[in-house]
Parts: C-alpha cells; sequence; structure tokens
C-alpha cells in the first residue's frame, strides 16, 4: 500500500497544486525551513532525503543528503524511520514532489516525514555548498 501512496503522490504532482488556506494550515505541520533542515542534518538529528532522480543529483547534492529516487522511496523507508526520534526531511528540486509525499506518507500514519520548503533550488539559491554525488 506504501508503494501506491508514493505513486499517488508522484500523480499529485503532475496536478497544478492549488494555494488555499486549508491546503497551508494541512501541510504546515508537514514542512520544515531550509534554515531547520541543515541544522537538523548538520546536528545529525534527522535524514535528509534527496528524492529527485539521478540525473538531476549530478548538478550537485547538499552534503550528506541521502540519495534515494522519489520511485525507490518505499523500499528504503523502513530503515529510514527505525528511528522515530530521527525525522526524515524529503527535498526535491522546488518542493512539489517532496511536498506531495509528506502529505501521501502522513496519510497512510508515516508522521515523522516532513519536506523541506524551498526544496534544491532555494539551497542553491542561499549559496550553500553542494557536492557531487557518489557514484
Amino acid at each position: 500500500m506504501l508503494g501506491l501512496a508514493v505513486a499517488a503522490g508522484a500523480a499529485i504532482v503532475a496536478m497544478p497544486l492549488l494555494h488555499d488556506a486549508w491546503s497551508e494550515r494541512t501541510t504546515a505541520a508537514w514542512r520544515v525551513s531550509l534554515d531547520e533542515a541543515r541544522a537538523e542534518v548538520d546536528a545529525g538529528r534527522a535524514w535528509l532525503v534527496d528524492i529527485r532522480e539521478p540525473s538531476e543529483h549530478a548538478t550537485g547534492v547538499a552534503p550528506g543528503a541521502r540519495l534515494v529516487p522519489m520511485r525507490r522511496l518505499a523500499a528504503s523507508l523502513p530503515e529510514l524511520t527505525a528511528d522515530p526520534s530521527r525525522p526524515v526531511l524529503l527535498i526535491c528540486e522546488t518542493q512539489g514532489r517532496s511536498r506531495a509525499v509528506a502529505k501521501a506518507l502522513h496519510e497512510q500514519g508515516v508522521t515523522q516525514v516532513r519536506y523541506v520548503q524551498g526544496g534544491m533550488s532555494g539551497w542553491a539559491q542561499r549559496g550553500w555548498p553542494l557536492v557531487r554525488p557518489a557514484v
């Protein structure tokens, strides 16, 4: 069922995301700012999981990020969520995919997942470090 939810998240990304008060309220608890995400990852208190595709990783990734393309995320979730005290912070290019996947996972009861508001495009705009992905 989890694989279907993640796939459903991908379908949600293909549809325009409507900006309304309801969606803002419901997703507020599912997001973290770029500053919060970086601080939590640097302190070792959270996983940063880059769900972009390998071709997108080639442009650079955040240091310490785990590279798990969205289509493979369901298989990695048991390992990533094994420690309930360590949140999983999903990041993609602009937050569209990571937001949709976080929503789908929350609806299935996986509550330690958040998405990084601003995504990797925001990370790069701040001039924060990017590294080449490990092959």
